[in-house]
């Protein structure tokens, strides 16, 4: 069983930036980071591979950055000119094996989130 802890989440105004930080029990290949709004799905925002392949989702491409400290077990995602659309819990999760894709079924654990709040 691996335990994800995240933390770094808050409220900030549009424009401003965020660190979420993960730490992990134990290194896995893939980690991610996805998130959900109230009545949405839960949807992939990046992923990093220990190899160093990452994925990003189309939304938050070119603003956000996902980066891992192998050493240490602590996936991090830097969050800068945040949008309202943005706003939503953010979730870390630990992949099952090999596949490192943004899609919730490469993942096996995940952590209780923290909420991520951008206001106008």
């Amino acid at each position: 069983q691996v335990q994800l802890v995240e933390s770094g989440g808050g409220s900030v105004q549009a424009g401003g930036s965020l660190r979420l930080s993960c730490a992990a029990s134990e290194r896995r290949y893939c980690m991610g980071w996805f998130r959900q709004a109230p009545g949405k799905e839960r949807e992939g925002v990046a992923s990093l591979a220990t190899d160093g392949v990452a994925r990003v989702a189309d939304s938050v491409k070119g603003r956000f950055t996902a980066s891992r400290d192998n050493t240490n077990n602590v996936l991090y995602l830097q969050m800068n000119s945040l949008e309202p659309e943005d706003t939503a819990m953010y979730y870390c999760a630990a992949g099952r094996g090999w596949s490192c894709f943004l899609s919730v079924n490469d993942y096996k654990y995940w952590g209780q989130g923290t909420q991520v709040t951008v206001a106008s």
